[in-house]
């Protein structure tokens, strides 16, 4: 058995509150989103941290290690960069897929995986893949979703412990996503509790969501409520989890309210002990390692390539899905991609006029152009798309984009919007 290091309690690391994050009293770890970090080029925010003695572990979000192609091997190779970069004792991902080959589609968000054999071979061969080539343990992560899967044959807990026993990866417990999947699809977060590998736990997230309409929203932007912190004390009550870290990506609070929800943590978790986890050595890497079968990849992906066009593309939704729950989880996908695009690209909304006339333009665009090349891509489609329509109405404003996107490409416009381009030069001359 290996005996998992104690990290504590700890918060996620984001730029927005890196200063506040250092200022936080009896801080033991940080968690840091990898595809958001440069190896050679660390914030200057976590190597001081890093200088104090304070732990840093990648999350990476982008794998998709549920879907149904192989994974990515400069993906890999890059958050084992990231890994090895921070000195970090271990990564992180999600048992999720994020996008589709057939069609090319990128959902820009983690989509739960069908619980069903053939999406567990896939699973557990993609997780393999990972292991061989990252350069420290992966644990891999629970997620919350909106919506269900018709016909699955396997419980969560069912699910989640097969995966552990035929891979031997460690597993990240999110206690809120627990909690969410209760009110979304009706699952008891005891019974998952009860029925996982706990001795497989690497560590916790806890995070804040908010319910609307029956609906409960995972959005690590709202203070952890009580639920969520009864779901902690209960997994508190089957095991002392190495690490509990608190996740906040948005509406950021004020400091003291940061070290508030930290304390209320340490409160459940109580003082830190000894933790022995399942082993994860190449003995665990070997059992259930025969190749899957092509087709259990295909159908895996053209099941997930239909719930995913449903989603993105405005297909029609397949059969056995909760069509209201299918269109609510379609209205956040396309308000996420219009909040991520807007930070990547801050300029935006102000060359379009404020936040309601961006949004209003950015979800016109996302009903029928569905991301396929991440967000960066998207926001300069989304420019392109504005332009080539002769938007926005203002001249000045279509010249401001116009000179945004170009500083951006790296490549020739559209032929229209080299010909307006040239008609406004000739009219300012």
């Amino acid at each position: 058995m290996n005996t998992m290091a104690h990290l504590g309690v700890g918060i996620g690391w984001r730029p927005e509150i890196a200063d506040a994050v250092e200022r936080l009293p009896g801080l033991d770890w940080v968690e840091v989103v990898a595809e958001n970090i440069c190896p050679g080029h660390l914030p200057a925010s976590l190597l001081r941290l890093r200088e104090r003695g304070v732990r840093v572990v990648p999350h990476g979000v982008s794998l998709g290690l549920g879907g149904a192609e192989r994974p990515d091997a400069a993906k890999l190779a890059a958050l084992g960069e990231r890994a090895l970069a921070l000195g970090a004792p271990l990564v992180t991902e999600h048992i999720a897929f994020v996008r589709t080959s057939s069609p090319a589609l990128e959902a820009g968000h983690l989509l739960p995986v069908r619980r069903t054999r053939d999406a567990l071979d896939v699973l557990c061969e993609n997780v393999r893949i990972a292991q061989e080539a990252l350069p420290v343990p992966l644990a891999l992560e629970n997620i919350a979703a909106l919506v269900s899967w018709p016909g699955e044959e396997l419980t969560e807990g069912q699910f989640l412990t097969e995966l552990v026993e035929r891979t031997g990866v460690r597993l990240l417990i999110d206690v809120a996503n627990l909690h969410t999947n209760r009110v979304n699809r009706g699952e008891d977060p005891f019974a998952v509790l009860d029925a996982i590998p706990l001795e497989a736990l690497a560590y916790v997230h806890v995070a804040g969501g908010v319910e609307r309409d029956g609906v409960w929203h995972d959005t690590h932007a709202h203070p952890v409520p009580a639920v969520v912190l009864d779901v902690l004390a209960e997994l508190r009550e089957r095991v002392a989890p190495a690490g509990v870290l608190l996740e906040r990506d948005d509406d950021f609070p004020a400091e003291a309210e940061l070290a508030g929800e930290l304390a209320a943590i340490r409160g459940v978790v109580g003082p830190p002990e000894a933790v022995v986890l399942a082993p994860a050595g190449p003995s665990a890497l070997r059992r259930g390692s025969a190749p899957v079968d092509p087709r259990r990849r295909s159908r895996v992906g053209e099941e997930q390539g239909a719930l995913l066009s449903a989603l993105v593309a405005g297909a029609e939704v397949p059969e056995g899905f909760d069509e209201e729950r299918v269109r609510v989880q379609a209205r956040a996908l396309a308000a996420k991609r219009a909040g991520v695009v807007a930070k990547l690209a801050p300029e935006l909304p102000g060359i379009l006029g404020g936040e309601a006339p961006y949004r209003e333009a950015f979800l016109g665009y996302a009903g029928s152009r569905p991301m396929t090349a991440g967000y960066r891509r998207d926001a300069l489609d989304f420019a392109e798309h504005l332009l080539i329509r002769d938007l926005p109405a203002d001249p000045a404003a279509r010249r401001r984009l116009t000179t945004w996107w170009q500083d951006r490409a790296g490549a020739r416009p559209p032929r229209r919007i080299v010909r307006w381009a040239r008609a406004l030069a000739g009219r300012a001359a």
